[in-house]
């Protein structure tokens, strides 16, 4: 009879644990960008870091190209605890998370390398420390991706950029930043932007080396300028309600896991990057590498002051951001 009560506890007591939030283990990751994304393999390798140290006991299924929606679906999804983790870049956080507007400030980092080193360092931590009171953990941070002026003019200073017609990512940032260059900031469909190029409705566009080859706008543009006007910071993140769900010890392997693998994306993103301007250079795309960066800083300066003001705490992220470059 003992054994047999005792048996039965240990079964309530495993239907409990079973269903306890802690106890469910079963995680899925969303991202919108293709299977050989940067995004997609550092989510896949953070699933399978996770699964080694967890012995098997922590799963997570990684759902590619929007899968479980856009990147603000997901991030509405995460901040109302119905999705568990997604991979977002940062234009699409600025309207749940206002602090991250100041990403959006055109020359706030001077390189890929530079941004990554401020975004693992105790900056990037003040600005992850923003995220649980909007119901969101930043686990980590991507690569900085590079973002450039392609299309059909050479641009080497603030003049050469003005009047053009160029489709920018609709965030308030990005448009703002080019319309303080004179540039025509266009609302366009990614999708469109192809046959847009083609036609000559449009000047150019502004996108990563990777992105320019893979999507073929090498085949329609003839200079892609290293303009390097934005460094779109990326990040994974979790919901808060299910990174409370995990015991502290969970939480801690998980958080692991995450720098493992974010530090492997990176790394990818390098790779890919490099990749991409070594086939402009063998496809015959003129490469131009700005004479008078200075002037393109000086004119979206304004810009820069504009929406560091709009942010909460805004001049106070982004002075931490200046501080931190002078050290690197």
């Amino acid at each position: 009879m003992n054994f047999l009560k005792m048996l039965s506890g240990s079964a309530v007591l495993g239907v409990c644990m079973l269903s306890s939030p802690a106890y469910s283990l079963n995680m899925d990751v969303g991202h919108t960008l293709t299977t050989d994304s940067p995004f997609h393999v550092g989510a896949q390798k953070f699933a399978d870091i996770l699964k080694e140290k967890s012995n098997g006991k922590i799963n997570i299924t990684v759902f590619p190209h929007s899968q479980l929606g856009g990147e603000l679906t997901m991030i509405q999804g995460a901040v109302a605890g119905t999705t568990d983790l997604l991979i977002t870049g940062q234009p699409t956080l600025n309207n749940t998370v206002k602090e991250f507007l100041v990403f959006d400030a055109p020359y706030l980092f001077d390189s890929v390398e530079q941004a990554n080193t401020i975004l693992n360092g105790p900056v990037g931590k003040k600005f992850l420390d923003v995220l649980p009171k909007y119901g969101l953990v930043g686990l980590g941070w991507f690569s900085a991706i590079e973002r450039d002026v392609f299309g059909d003019k050479a641009i080497n200073s603030a003049d050469d950029i003005k009047g053009m017609k160029i489709r920018v990512i609709q965030s308030p940032g990005y448009v703002e930043s080019y319309k303080a260059l004179g540039a025509q900031a266009t609302p366009m469909a990614y999708s469109e932007l192809y046959l847009a190029l083609q036609q000559k409705v449009i000047d150019g566009g502004e996108t990563t080396p990777d992105q320019f080859v893979s999507d073929k706008f090498i085949e329609v543009s003839k200079y892609f300028n290293l303009t390097r006007i934005n460094m779109l910071p990326a990040l994974l993140i979790m919901s808060k309600s299910r990174w409370d769900s995990f015991a502290p010890d969970e939480q801690k392997m998980i958080q692991g896991a995450a720098d493992e693998a974010m530090a492997y994306a990176r790394d990818y993103y390098k790779k890919v990057y490099d990749a991409g301007i070594k086939t402009m250079e063998e496809k015959g795309t003129v490469i131009v590498h700005p004479s008078d960066i200075e002037s393109l800083v000086k004119a979206t300066r304004p810009a820069a002051q504009k929406l560091v003001s709009e942010a909460p705490n805004g001049q106070e992220l982004y002075d931490a951001v200046m501080a931190a470059k002078k050290k690197h």
